[in-house]
């Protein structure tokens, strides 16, 4: 069986790219899933993109969905363990005919915590906590190995 490949149509600035969302008028909603290098165990899960309540087949990366003009609600959650499911944001987004709408999402680094969504860049939220739990162990790990030296030699 072939595969029809598309007509060659060159890029240049009076000769737009072929792109269905400004063909047709509509618009499309970009959404960027992103999770910290930190919390490197949300890899594991797969998030979960909603647009006006409509599941979109979704991973971590950068996704574009067409959307028809006007106001559109966008959730993305991750689902978990327990809690079953971490890191809930919703936006409410107004697209444009013609125009994407560039959205990102940024996973929590607390499990009991909102992510972020929004215009991009967007931070991680939960990041100092997180940060300050990890020296917090780090600190008292190293001390109870001093404590441990210092009482095998003592």
């Amino acid at each position: 069986m072939a595969v029809q490949a598309p007509p060659y149509r060159p890029f240049s600035p009076g000769f737009p790219p072929d792109d269905p969302p400004r063909r047709n008028g509509g618009a499309s909603i970009a959404v960027t899933l992103r999770y910290a290098p930190l919390a490197f165990l949300l890899r594991l899960y797969t998030p979960v993109l909603e647009i006006d309540g409509q599941a979109v087949p979704a991973g971590w990366g950068r996704f574009v969905q067409s959307v028809g003009s006007g106001e559109h609600h966008v959730h993305v959650h991750v689902p978990y363990l327990i809690p079953s499911r971490i890191g809930a944001a919703d936006v409410t987004v107004l697209a444009l005919p013609g125009r994407t709408v560039e959205l990102e999402y940024r996973a929590p680094l607390l499990s009991f915590l909102h992510g972020a969504l929004g215009a991009p860049p967007q931070r991680y939220p939960g990041a100092v906590a997180a940060w300050a739990l990890l020296v917090t162990a780090v600190t008292l790990g190293v001390c109870a190995c001093i404590g441990w030296i210092v009482d095998a030699t003592g």
